[in-house]
């Protein structure tokens, strides 16, 4: 029985190992993907990392929504109140590129309207 059990805590150990050799491997193509990308910028089309870096994205906050009717929208004017479907306390919703990337809640900054991150998503 202990040689059996020695033979599987082998084959596990084993196991582990070549999960440890398969994710190091994934990780060094990346650090390569990465160094050959801050490298670039040839004349091949390329772009270095810097200038990816530099590239401007569109930033939106989402604070709610709300779903009307078209004759609903038509009545609309000023000094109409649109209720959102979030409470007041909840966060709201920061968009690049119209992904959802992040949380924050409304500030004011001087005389305009700002947003401080309070949670960045990992999806």
């Amino acid at each position: 029985m202990a040689e059996n059990e020695q033979a599987q805590a082998v084959d596990a150990t084993k196991g582990v190992a070549a999960q440890i050799d398969q994710a190091t491997n994934a990780v060094s193509a990346q650090v390569n993907e990465l160094e050959q990308l801050q490298a670039g910028g040839g004349g091949d089309g390329s772009m270095s990392l810097s200038q990816l870096l530099a590239v401007g994205v569109e930033v939106t906050v989402e604070v709610g929504r709300a779903r009307s009717t078209f004759s609903e929208l038509m009545k609309m004017g000023p000094g109409t109140l649109l209720e959102l479907d979030r409470d007041a306390h909840e966060p709201a919703d920061i968009l690049v590129n119209g992904k959802i990337v992040a949380n924050g809640e409304i500030v004011t900054i001087g005389d305009r309207y700002g947003v401080r991150i309070t949670a960045v998503l990992n999806e």
